[in-house]
C-alpha cells in the first residue's frame, strides 16, 4: 500500500482520520494524500454570488481550509510520514473518485458522521456513493 488518500471535511474528526492513516501509514511506508473537496466556485458554476464582500469571504475562508490541510500535512511530515495536502474544487464524491485514479491511491479514509434519515434524504450519503463510484478500498471511519 503506498499511496492513502484521507478525504477530510472540516465538520470535526479529522484528527481521528489522521491519525488511522499515520498508523497506516507507518507500517506500510505508505504516502499520506490529505484531501478536502470543497463547493466549487459559484461564478465557475454559473450564480452570481453578490457583492464584493461575499466573494472576500469565500476567498477567507478558502485560505483558511488551505491552512488547516497544510498543518495536518506538517503533523504527519514531522513524525516521518511522507504527506501532501491539496484542495479541490468539485462535487464530493466524483471529485474523490478522479483524484484516486490520478494519484494512483491504494486505499481512501473517510469519517462517517452519523445523521439521521431527513439529512441523508437531502444531503444524500457520501460514504454509500464512494463506496459505490471507488476503485479502492475505502475505510470508513466512526466520527
Amino acid at each position: 500500500m503506498k499511496n492513502i488518500l484521507v478525504a477530510i471535511d472540516f465538520e470535526g474528526g479529522a484528527i481521528l482520520l489522521i491519525d488511522k492513516a499515520n498508523e497506516l501509514a507507518e507500517k506500510f511506508g505508505s504516502k499520506v494524500w490529505v484531501v478536502h473537496v470543497a463547493a466549487p466556485d459559484p461564478e465557475f458554476v454559473g450564480i452570481e454570488i453578490g457583492p464584493p464582500s461575499v466573494r472576500e469571504f469565500r476567498a477567507k475562508e478558502l485560505r483558511g481550509e488551505h491552512r488547516t490541510i497544510q498543518h495536518y500535512t506538517s503533523m504527519l511530515n514531522e513524525k516521518g510520514i511522507k504527506a501532501e495536502g491539496l484542495l479541490i474544487p468539485g462535487a464530493t464524491v466524483d471529485t474523490i473518485v478522479e483524484e484516486s485514479f490520478k494519484l494512483n491511491i491504494d486505499l481512501i479514509i473517510i469519517g462517517h458522521h452519523k445523521h439521521g434519515f431527513l439529512y441523508k434524504t437531502f444531503a444524500g450519503n457520501t460514504d454509500a456513493s464512494l463506496i459505490k463510484k471507488s476503485k479502492v478500498p475505502v475505510l470508513i471511519i466512526p466520527l
